[in-house]
């Protein structure tokens, strides 16, 4: 056997007790589950926009974030909903690079899980203390899940776990809205069957038990285009794909179709100074076509402090260390653009 263990992690009840959400936060994150909760079931005419850096590297500069992101909420209050994202874990294609604040609490420092579970846990808890908004973040692993489940008001399955089993059925037993995005290949047929296998109830091992789950009516698709087999990306938020894949979703028959598009990652072609004019069509298609306007219930935008990327070692204060986001007047800006938008 080649693996070394470093260290025993602890039990995740004894992080969350050591590490406790305060009560009065719980009843915030509880008002939050339902009001997000609402939107993906059609209850509610809000519009979700998650948003936040590609990756939460520095506490200090996320609180500063979803700071702001709290007073921008007050403006917009009546039309959307926002949710920080705070993504502590990241997928790397080859392998290499800043895998987030769970395996690096330090970005410079060598790996440490379990400090990076309690960084990322006290993280959580002092954004949502300073702002009253609870965040998301990406299920990069399903077995570390207990140690963030009181936290989180909305959670990610990316592009790259999307297809995976254990990622399906620990969603089903989830009882909060659930993104699974399109795979990197565009397969719609993947998310959609994704979708489908978390919308039912499942027997699998979690957490070295057998358990039985309900079943999740709250996973949705995530659209955030795709790389043909010559490696061009290709976009999945005009119009029509819009159209297209909206028709394939109702024809399955899942409970609650929704569809939230990232307007970062291949939508963009990695250009994330184009997050705000794709923002801008998706929310032209949506009030364009009824149809368009039940099923698309919100975007994902990466956006931080300062726009642009630093490699790991840099010192700029609220600057990603992976992929360019968008900087925070632009997300200002974007958002009120979006609330006058969705008020239509």
């Amino acid at each position: 056997m080649a693996f070394h263990i470093i260290q025993a992690l602890p039990k995740a009840e004894e992080m969350l007790e050591e590490l406790p959400l305060p009560e009065p936060l719980k009843k915030v994150k509880k008002e939050r589950d339902k009001a997000v909760s609402r939107i993906i079931r059609g209850e509610s005419s809000a519009f979700l926009v998650i948003v936040g850096p590609c990756s939460a590297h520095d506490p200090d500069a996320v609180c500063e974030y979803v700071s702001r992101l709290a007073r921008v909420q007050e403006k917009v209050r009546d039309t959307l909903l926002l949710i920080p994202r705070i993504y502590t874990n990241k997928p790397r294609t080859l392998g290499t690079g800043y895998k987030g604040m769970l395996h690096q609490p330090n970005p410079t420092a060598k790996p440490n899980i379990v400090e990076g579970i309690k960084a990322l846990r006290a993280m959580h808890i002092r954004a949502m203390e300073e702002s009253h908004l609870s965040a998301a973040d990406e299920m990069l692993y399903p077995g570390n899940y207990p140690y963030v489940e009181d936290l989180l008001s909305y959670v990610a399955i990316g592009a790259r776990s999307v297809a995976n089993q254990q990622h399906r059925l620990t969603v089903s037993g989830l009882d909060i809205p659930v993104g699974m995005k399109n795979p990197t290949s565009g397969e719609v047929r993947v998310m959609l069957e994704s979708i489908y296998a978390a919308q039912h109830s499942h027997v699998f091992v979690y957490n070295n038990k057998e358990v039985r789950t309900d079943g999740n009516p709250l996973a949705h698709g995530v659209l955030r285009g795709a790389v043909d087999p010559s490696g061009i990306r290709v976009p999945n938020y005009h119009y029509e794909d819009l159209l297209r894949i909206s028709h394939l979703y109702l024809k399955q028959e899942l409970k609650n179709p929704s569809l939230i598009v990232d307007v970062n990652h291949d939508n963009s072609n990695k250009r994330y100074e184009e997050q705000p004019r794709i923002a801008r069509e998706v929310m032209q298609s949506r009030h364009h076509n009824p149809e368009l306007k039940k099923i698309i219930k919100g975007l994902m935008i990466e956006s931080y402090l300062v726009g642009g990327r630093q490699e790991s070692s840099g010192t700029v204060f609220g600057q990603s260390i992976t992929d360019p986001c968008l900087g925070w007047d632009e997300t200002e800006r974007l958002l009120l653009v979006i609330a006058e938008e969705a008020a239509r």
